[in-house]
């Protein structure tokens, strides 16, 4: 061989490792690094089962009233939560109230415990407004604080050894039929070409943000859409073509991250869905208080038996650490992974730790229908308000043992 020849396949070669590195350590993930799917299997970069055992972030970036234990006459929407923040507290306080929360509520303490338990996966529930703002003359901007949260949370996430499924809890429009989606109480996602092609765009620019982080198992669409009274039979044959629509933006930046479809009738039904449209796809279902046998989780059983796709439980609990038991063993009898609901809850033991109601938080979870006249001085409430984020931090939370060992988890 020349010395020309010997010297080209030399370049050749340090260059060949020279990419690699760079792919590999500068920022540019390898596809063995990202969670796919592999028939019925979620598998890692060394094709091992990657078998999902999780814990929903709920409340953290998509508020619950029923999660502040907030009274009204009939279900709470998001509104009714936020409007009573303001009502006690006024505009700003408000504001600053809700910067601190996102900041206390879920903290790298917060993930790094949740690791050491033995998880291996946080779902975590988005509402759109907070990756999204208006600007002049009706233009939206993907901006908000919502990024730089998720971000962090990625971050913690990626040092700690977790996976990130992200959930599109609130669409724009709302896709559920019911107003504890932030919409108008019927899924005008489905109605408003607008509101579809923003969502369609917010995901795009999701997996483009995210395309290369390998923390990040997934995209789990939508939150539990189409409610049974909401003219399903009109709805329902309408489902699959948005996911794939949503999927092909996806695609059109991301071609390596999972992506998990819900069923229909609060994620409850895979009967609209017909063969998969897209090969690194998962399915994912929701269910609770009912009783856990083989009849209850045979419709998904058979789902992924016969196209040969993984299937995950991505909400159950809140009810008891025996039923607790049951449905996790069912899910991994016949290879289904599992994320419970939720890891934080205010004063109830339903739940992976415990807020610690504060003194006085009655007379903020009355306010939603108090007469003015009733109302806390504002004083009283900023005292209160701040007295639940303190309680809220990780250090002054209850760990709840129980709860923790009927998953299977331990107590670090």
């Amino acid at each position: 061989m020349s010395i020309r020849g010997a010297g080209y396949k030399l370049f050749a070669a340090l260059l060949l490792v020279g990419l690699l590195l760079l792919a590999n350590g500068s920022g540019y993930a390898s596809s063995a690094d990202f969670i796919r799917t592999d028939g019925r299997r979620l598998v890692d970069g060394h094709h091992q089962t990657f078998a999902v055992k999780g814990v929903n972030l709920g409340n953290w970036l998509f508020p619950e009233a029923y999660l502040f234990r907030l009274k009204g006459r009939g279900a709470l929407a998001p509104a009714d939560l936020t409007n009573t923040i303001e009502r006690l507290v006024g505009p700003e306080e408000a504001a600053r109230f809700w910067a601190q929360f996102r900041d206390v509520y879920i903290t790298q303490e917060d993930i790094a415990f949740i690791k050491a338990a033995g998880f291996n996966t946080v779902r975590v529930p988005l509402s759109w407004r907070l990756f999204v703002e208006e600007g002049d003359g009706g233009a939206v901007r993907f901006e908000g604080p919502g990024w730089s949260l998720l971000d962090r949370l990625v971050q913690w996430c990626r040092d700690s050894g977790l996976r990130v499924l992200i959930d599109l809890h609130s669409a724009p429009g709302g896709q559920t039929g019911h107003t504890h989606d932030e919409g108008t109480g019927y899924p005008l996602l489905f109605y408003v070409p607008e509101y579809k092609r923003l969502t369609i765009a917010l995901w795009q620019k999701l997996a483009e943000h995210y395309r290369d982080e390998t923390a990040l198992l997934g995209y789990d669409l939508l939150n539990e859409p189409i409610s049974p009274f909401s003219n399903p039979d009109y709805l329902n044959p309408r489902l699959e073509p948005l996911y794939s629509d949503i999927v092909t933006a996806i695609r059109s930046v991301d071609p390596n991250h999972v992506v998990v479809l819900g069923g229909t009738q609060w994620e409850t039904s895979f009967a609209a869905f017909g063969r998969p449209f897209d090969r690194n796809a998962a399915y994912t279902y929701h269910k609770f208080w009912f009783e856990p046998n083989r009849a209850a989780v045979q419709e998904y059983v058979n789902f992924s038996n016969r196209w040969k796709v993984p299937v995950i439980l991505g909400e159950t609990g809140e009810y008891n650490d025996d039923f607790n038991v049951k449905i996790r063993k069912l899910q991994e009898q016949f290879g289904m992974g599992w994320i419970f609901w939720t890891y934080k809850n205010l004063g109830s033991t339903l739940s992976v730790v415990t807020i610690r109601k504060p003194p006085g938080w009655d007379l903020i979870a009355k306010a939603v229908t108090a007469d003015d006249a009733s109302l806390p001085s504002r004083e009283e409430a900023r005292s209160i308000l701040d007295a639940y984020l303190d309680a809220a931090k990780f250090k002054n939370v209850q760990i709840n043992a129980g709860y923790l060992h009927s998953l299977g988890m331990v107590v670090p």
